[in-house]
């Protein structure tokens, strides 16, 4: 419990993390008003044609659904928020080499998993908090923009997408660590995480599919193409691998875009085993390599 409540006050302390939490909520509460000022826009092009007499066809934004405001927070939560994770997850191990804490724990009779889950759960709990500020951002935000408070099931629905976005966010808070543990410098240790982030988030869905660079910064998934030739072999390996493509395809389910088919069963699995994995090989780690020394 001293681990646990330390890891929290230490970590709120570190200049970094604060700031690129800022901008994290910072995004997510001018998410509903982009998306606000991106309907207003086409709609008045959209009046002006029809004002025309160059188009039949109705309005694309009518009757748009309170959710669509919060699906730029899906990119946000992939781009910012697991950048947050790493960052944070790299701090809070880095910290503890740099300063030698974990020589005069560990000096005692403390078993090295204990002390490794006992921060976990610390950053685990601190990141519930953050992404429940997010979530009433959110929440405020669409009430602001669409005039009404969200109704019981899009409020729950909104609950369901940063729960999703926890789940998300814990492997890379997780790799952040391991970093942070298995490097020896901390510029090794920030660069190797986000490395990996790149690789996972931009490289394995562009290896298993012929979409285009530009649509991985959409908020939902491309529309799935029949893999052939190299892609056929490509995309049953990489698929699962690419976390960030199985949060939006559940994410989108979530908020109800139209867009989406399919259930969240399989991205929620992906995303656990994912969790479970780097844990294990968190708690893994021997005594020896968490009180190695770290070089600046």
């Amino acid at each position: 419990m001293v681990t646990f409540r330390q890891e929290i006050t230490a970590i709120s302390r570190e200049r970094l993390p604060r700031g690129v939490l800022a901008v994290f909520l910072g995004m997510t509460a001018a998410s509903a008003f982009i998306g606000s000022s991106a309907k207003a826009t086409v709609s008045d092009v959209y009046r002006e044609v029809a004002a025309q007499g160059l188009t039949a066809a109705r309005n694309p934004f009518d009757g748009l659904p309170a959710l669509y405001f919060a699906r730029n927070n899906v990119i946000y939560i992939i781009l910012i928020g697991a950048l947050l994770a790493i960052v944070t997850g790299v701090q809070s191990t880095t910290r503890d080499r740099r300063a030698r804490t974990a020589d005069l724990v560990l000096s005692r009779n403390i078993n090295p998993a204990t002390y490794l889950a006992a921060k976990l759960a610390g950053l685990a709990a601190l990141f519930a908090v953050l992404l429940l500020a997010a979530a009433l951002l959110t929440f405020a935000g669409i009430a602001i923009v669409t005039g009404a408070l969200p109704t019981w099931d899009e409020s729950l629905r909104l609950v369901g997408l940063y729960a999703l976005a926890w789940l998300f966010l814990m492997p890379f808070l997780v790799l952040g660590m391991l970093s942070g543990l298995h490097t020896s410098s901390t510029t090794t240790a920030l660069l190797a995480p986000i490395v990996l982030w790149s690789i996972v988030i931009f490289i394995l869905p562009l290896a298993g599919t012929a979409t285009l660079p530009v649509s991985l910064l959409n908020p939902v998934p491309a529309p799935a193409a029949a893999p052939t030739g190299f892609f056929a072999v490509t995309s049953g390996v990489t698929g699962p691998l690419a976390v960030g493509e199985q949060f939006k395809h559940a994410a989108a389910t979530i908020l109800q875009d139209q867009s989406a088919s399919g259930s969240v069963t399989a991205p929620v699995l992906i995303l656990a085993a994912a969790l479970v994995t780097v844990c294990v090989v968190l708690l893994a780690t021997n005594r020896q390599r968490i009180r190695s020394e770290l070089h600046a």
